[in-house]
C-alpha cells in the first residue's frame, strides 16, 4: 500500500506553479526513463520522480540524487508521448531543495550547475562539452564519466562546438539581476 505524503497535493501544486508543467498527464510509460543517458547515476528514474511528486513524497524527492544528476538534455522530453518537460520539473525540485536547505545528495553538484550557468551566460545556450570539461578539470577527474560522454556523442546530445543565440541583450539583462 502506498502512503501519500502529508498534504500530497501541496507538493504537486507547488511544482506545477514553479515549472508551469502539467506532469499529471504522465502515463508512466517509461519512455523518458528508457531514453535517459544518465540513468545509471540516478537513484530514481525520471518517471519515478514524477510519481513521487504526484504522491506528495516531498522529503524523498528533494533528498534524491536524481534531481541533481539530471542535466536537462531533454532526451526524456523528446521521447515522452505527452511532451512533459521533465527537466523543468527537476529544476523546480532543485530550487525547492535549495530554498528549504535540504542536504544535497550529490557532493559538489552545485559547482557543476554553476558551470552550466556560465555557458548559458556566455552563449545563450548550454554547451555540454564545455560544461563537462570545465567541471572535470576542476575536480581533476577526467575519465570517470567517459562512458556517459560517449553515449551522449552517439545520441548527438553533445555538440563539439557551441551554438550561440543572436540577440544577447535580453540575456544580459537576466544575468545582471
Amino acid at each position: 500500500m502506498i502512503k501519500l505524503g502529508h498534504g500530497h497535493d501541496k507538493l504537486s501544486r507547488e511544482i506545477k506553479k514553479l515549472s508551469g508543467i502539467n506532469f499529471n498527464a504522465c502515463l508512466h510509460c517509461k519512455c523518458c526513463t528508457n531514453a535517459c543517458p544518465f540513468l545509471e547515476g540516478m537513484d530514481y528514474h525520471p518517471n519515478q520522480v514524477i510519481r513521487l511528486v504526484q504522491l506528495g513524497l516531498e522529503k524523498k524527492v528533494l533528498e534524491s540524487s536524481t534531481i541533481w544528476v539530471c542535466v536537462g538534455c531533454n532526451t526524456c522530453c523528446s521521447h515522452c508521448p505527452m511532451a512533459i518537460d521533465i527537466p523543468a520539473v527537476m529544476d523546480s525540485l532543485r530550487q525547492m531543495a535549495l530554498e528549504q536547505g535540504v542536504k544535497i545528495a550529490e557532493p559538489d553538484i552545485l559547482n557543476f550547475h554553476k558551470e552550466v550557468l556560465k555557458t548559458v551566460e556566455k552563449y545563450g545556450r548550454t554547451h555540454k562539452l564545455e560544461i563537462m570539461m570545465r567541471y572535470k578539470l576542476k575536480k581533476m577527474d577526467l575519465l570517470s564519466d567517459m562512458g556517459v560522454g560517449l553515449k551522449m556523442l552517439k545520441k548527438r546530445k553533445l555538440d563539439l562546438t557551441p551554438s550561440k543565440i543572436k540577440e544577447k541583450a535580453s540575456l544580459e539583462k537576466i544575468f545582471k539581476k
